[in-house]
């Protein structure tokens, strides 16, 4: 397995992991009071958009190659931390 290969997969994996997550903090969200809901329902909101572009970075990674894979590699990455940061901060405020 190439290293191109082996990253894709790390991702993939990791976007799973954080799909469930986020699948967690909308189940409790669903069960918290009105004004709460407002709130956390606009954190998952945003957490979905951060997953969607994620997602698309990932199906760009497997299309590109060369110095364009690096580009969107770099790209990748920072989507990865935002979403990465943006999970464990609702994790911890939806406790």
């Amino acid at each position: 397995m190439d290293i191109k290969e082996a990253y894709k997969q790390k991702l993939a994996a990791q976007l799973k992991e954080w799909d469930a997550q986020i699948n967690l903090l909308e189940a409790k969200a669903g069960n918290a009071a009105a004004d709460i809901n407002v709130s956390r329902a606009k954190v998952i909101h945003e957490l979905r958009a951060k997953q969607r572009m994620a997602s698309e970075k990932l199906k760009e990674l497997g299309k590109t190659g060369g110095e364009a894979w690096d580009q969107v590699k770099v790209t990748a990455d920072n989507i990865w931390d935002e979403l990465k940061t943006g999970v464990a901060e609702a994790r911890s405020k939806f406790k």
